[in-house]
């Protein structure tokens, strides 16, 4: 078996820098995807933009990140991007149970803000188009179930007795 020799002649075609510019051809170049990477903006990057601008309206004063409408703006906008996931997407089980998760965690503070301010909770619910049913009071035993007869007195008969 021979050796094989390996190497560079002088006179090989070596690529120089001011070659360079004018060999190299960038993949935008040749599919045209340029104008199409300006068009296609991910959904999570205009959701996460979308959940910005409702914080920054629906905030209390210039460092809240914790009232209620500031919360439920946040999440709003989630819900809706999640919702919107799930019609693409409908065999998403984990986005499914984390969405409900988040719609009654969106429900306990709308409830919470009920009783807290009623004028406040109206004006979240009516600029973001929330539907919420407001939480009622919990009915007594007697107004639950008093339109049904008592049951009967069972105790100490016996149902085999002649």
């Amino acid at each position: 078996m021979k050796p094989i020799a390996v190497g560079l002649a002088i006179d090989d075609d070596i690529a120089t820098e001011e070659d360079a510019g004018e060999e190299i051809i960038s993949a935008v170049d040749l599919d045209g995807e340029e104008e199409a990477a300006d068009e296609a903006i991910p959904a999570r990057f205009i959701s996460a933009q979308r959940i910005q601008e409702l914080r920054e309206q629906h905030r209390r004063h210039e460092t809240d990140t914790g009232s209620p409408e500031y919360q439920v703006a946040g999440m709003t906008e989630r819900i809706s991007h999640l919702t919107q996931h799930l019609k693409d997407h409908p065999k998403d089980f984990s986005t499914r149970r984390g969405l409900v998760a988040l719609v009654n965690k969106r429900r306990r503070l709308l409830n919470y803000l009920y009783k807290e301010d009623e004028q406040r909770y109206a004006d979240i619910v009516g600029a973001l188009g929330v539907r919420h049913r407001v939480p009622g009071a919990i009915p007594s035993k007697e107004d639950k179930y008093g339109r049904f007869p008592g049951q009967k007195n069972t105790k100490g008969k016996s149902k085999n007795k002649k």
